[in-house]
């Protein structure tokens, strides 16, 4: 199979899939071959880059590999932040989060920021209490914190 990007006589462009790259004149010349969005057979072939397959060896970049402990993308980049600010700011409680969490909404200890785990029964049972915590995208990374 093979895959073209195409563009019609009317500016569209769109892709398809075909058997051959004779089988693509084929079905041209029979106006067989229309625009995906208006439905014109005045279609021609776009210009494409080639795809690579797996497996091949590609250039390093000229700054070097990444690190695996680097970000990929910014999304990961701002999740790591929020990471390091969680950790920076709060104590780790562990497992105590919940008894934590509602002896300082109760009054009994003083509060301060802190993150931990919790049962999922234990998150919802303080959420239905009225007790704001949230949930954090991402574990712990240590328990023994």
């Amino acid at each position: 199979m093979i895959r073209y990007d195409l563009n019609c006589d009317k500016g569209h462009r769109f892709d398809a899939w075909f058997r051959s790259s004779a089988d693509y004149d084929g079905l041209r010349a029979a106006g067989q071959v229309e625009c995906a969005i208006c439905r014109s057979t005045t279609v021609e072939k776009a210009l494409m880059a080639p795809a690579v397959p797996a497996g091949t060896v590609a250039a390093a970049p000229e700054a070097g590999p990444r690190a695996l402990s680097q970000p990929r993308n910014p999304a990961e980049a701002a999740l790591e932040q929020l990471r390091h600010h969680v950790e920076t700011n709060s104590d780790y409680v562990g497992m105590s989060f919940s008894a934590e969490a509602r002896a300082m909404h109760d009054g009994d200890i003083p509060e301060r920021p802190i993150h931990g785990e919790a049962r999922p029964e234990d998150a919802r049972k303080l959420i239905e209490d009225g007790i704001p915590v949230a949930p954090l995208p991402f574990r712990p990374r240590s328990r023994t914190n």
